[in-house]
């Protein structure tokens, strides 16, 4: 994706089709004292799905027990 003119340049076709959408994510801005596992049971009901979220954000967590609190964990759907 460039932002602001390009050289060489003059025209985008910018009309994407998608096949299948995927259902959009949901962010969950961490608290002080909260568990992947209580996440896991606010948004899908079942405190075992902890580790969805931990895949999810793998990138910034090395361990599903060290959460901090400011963190924006991405909440995949299941």
């Amino acid at each position: 994706m460039a932002i602001g003119n390009v050289e060489g340049v003059e025209l985008v076709d910018n009309r994407l089709l998608v096949a299948a959408t995927a259902p959009e994510a949901k962010y969950y801005t961490v608290v002080k004292g909260d568990t992947l596992s209580e996440i896991a049971l606010s948004f899908y009901g079942d405190m075992r799905k902890y580790n969805h979220i931990f895949e999810a954000n793998k990138s910034m967590l090395s361990s599903p027990d060290l959460i901090y609190p400011g963190q924006v964990l991405r909440i995949p759907r299941l």
